[in-house]
């Protein structure tokens, strides 16, 4: 029999609409009066917290981390039921931590628990049989939504209310559950891991677009004394106009990490053009290019990395790896 540890931390999943329509936490977590026939499984359900996703912060994620850790050697798996706006950050987060190597699987729900079609009920049945799927205990922290499997590092979210929301762009799912099967077909890729026991930084995510710089200087605004970094969604394949690549060059004179992402669904960013503004000129200036990850992935990518105490080329090594 398995041994699946179960920690509910809030989310629409474990919320109720009311007959206006207007969802709202519950005291009482509808998932824990689900009745499913387990035989196989042996369920210990703790109500972690009770909060939106958008209260979410990463003292949060390294709570659940800690307690993931200090529970080692007694579960098979760990299922963790969230609000999906942040899922995939506090997937990722625990994707990077010192995680012991069982199946580790985040699911949530589009619609209440009251709403016709809910899916919360189905998503986190899928996510206790992958949970306890010995063939899921080395892909990595897991995401189970909609009948796919996705790796915490690459899956977003896509829809604002789809069922079908959670996604990977450019490598798609690593697998499927079927009515009585699980199938991957791919396994994620090994990364480096922390074992944290605190963190802290400001690091604030700023988007491109065209013009930027050119009268508005949003980059300058930043005060370097009061961020440890900032992550940019590019253009393309990472550029920026000119007027903003030279705010970026002076916040780096200033010793603050600049690092990029594009802001394109799918590929990756990577210095391509020489222009002013190119992805070429600013790497040469020191911006760093972060492979495969998105915006708030990145972000937590280096507050996790600052508060390992990464500097300097160990620092640039990891955020580019």
């Amino acid at each position: 029999m398995k041994k699946i540890l179960v920690l509910h931390t809030g989310g629409t999943i474990s919320m109720q609409a009311d007959s206006y329509g207007n969802v709202n936490p519950s005291a009482d977590n509808p998932m824990n009066h689900v009745g499913f026939e387990l035989d196989d499984i042996d369920l210990t359900v703790v109500d972690f917290f009770n909060i939106p996703s958008p209260h979410v912060t990463p003292y949060h994620m390294l709570a659940l981390y800690h307690k993931i850790r200090d529970t080692a050697g007694q579960y098979d798996g760990v299922v963790i039921t969230h609000g999906t706006d942040t899922l995939e950050e506090t997937a990722y987060f625990l994707d990077t931590m010192a995680v012991p190597q069982i199946p580790i699987v985040l699911t949530g729900a589009m619609r209440s628990s009251n709403e016709l079609g809910s899916d919360g009920v189905y998503n986190y049945l899928s996510a206790l049989r992958v949970a306890s799927y010995d063939k899921a205990a080395d892909k990595g922290v897991l995401v189970v939504m909609n009948d796919e499997i996705h790796a915490a590092k690459y899956v977003t979210k896509t829809h604002t209310t789809n069922v079908a929301t959670f996604n990977t762009p450019t490598h798609g799912p690593l697998g499927i559950i079927m009515k009585h099967e699980i199938l991957f077909f791919k396994t994620a890729e090994p990364r480096v891991r922390f074992d944290l026991d605190q963190i802290s930084g400001t690091v604030p995510i700023i988007k491109a677009y065209a013009g930027m710089g050119v009268g508005d200087g949003i980059i300058s605004l930043l005060d370097p004394d009061k961020i440890d970094g900032v992550v940019i969604e590019a253009l393309g394949a990472g550029n920026l106009p000119p007027e903003a690549a030279s705010e970026v060059e002076r916040l780096m004179q200033q010793s603050v990490p600049v690092l990029l992402v594009s802001r394109c669904f799918n590929g990756i960013a990577e210095p391509v053009y020489a222009y002013d503004g190119g992805g070429v000129k600013l790497a040469e200036t020191g911006v760093m290019f972060v492979k495969e990850l998105n915006s708030q992935k990145a972000r937590l990518k280096l507050l996790i990395a600052l508060s390992a105490g990464l500097s300097g080329q160990d620092l640039k090594d990891y955020i580019e790896g």
